[in-house]
């Protein structure tokens, strides 16, 4: 993810999370970290390409032109050998296409490059499509964040997942 990406990531943001949705401070924030030596956080997003809304200009090869829409995002913190997946969306018409799973398991192999024995996460008690996926990935609860998600006041289940090498992690594909 980059500074240019934050327009559409947040109209997703408000889309899929109305009452929760991060500010866009939150996102700049998070991206100061995610840049050099130092880097802390990755942030990737997920496009499809689709026509392009503005007329449509032959290329050299023969077609149309085409322009990405972000179709999920994810983020993940690293800090002291423990990631946290701080935040992971989908937009709607990609329910179902396997691409949470693709991020999540981008996600992990950062967790991977940084070097964590674990990674975290919260999710809303009531988001069980997600907590599902998490669980696929083996994630387990471990406990709960009473009120997390405001204004709502609605609890985050918080799961863990201790490392694992590539081959003990689930395939995605057809998913």
């Amino acid at each position: 993810m980059r500074w240019w990406d934050l327009g559409p990531v947040l109209e997703l943001e408000r889309d899929l999370f109305p009452e929760d949705a991060w500010s866009p401070g939150m996102f700049w924030s998070e991206l100061a970290h995610a840049r050099g030596p130092l880097a802390t956080r990755r942030y990737l997003v997920a496009e499809v390409q689709v026509p392009s809304r503005w007329g449509s200009p032959r290329t050299e090869s023969g077609g149309g032109a085409v322009e990405g829409r972000i179709v999920g995002y994810g983020g993940l913190a690293a800090i002291d050998g423990t990631g946290d997946v701080q935040t992971i969306a989908t937009a709607r018409d990609q329910w179902g296409s396997g691409l949470g799973a693709r991020l999540l398991s981008a996600l992990l192999a950062t967790a991977t490059d940084f070097e964590c024995h674990e990674v975290l996460l919260e999710v809303r008690v009531d988001n069980t499509r997600a907590q599902r996926l998490y669980e696929r990935f083996g994630f387990e609860p471990i406990g709960f964040r009473r009120g997390y998600y405001q204004p709502g006041n609605v609890d985050a289940l918080v799961m863990r997942r201790p490392s694992q090498t590539s081959s003990e992690a689930p395939s995605v594909q057809g998913t």
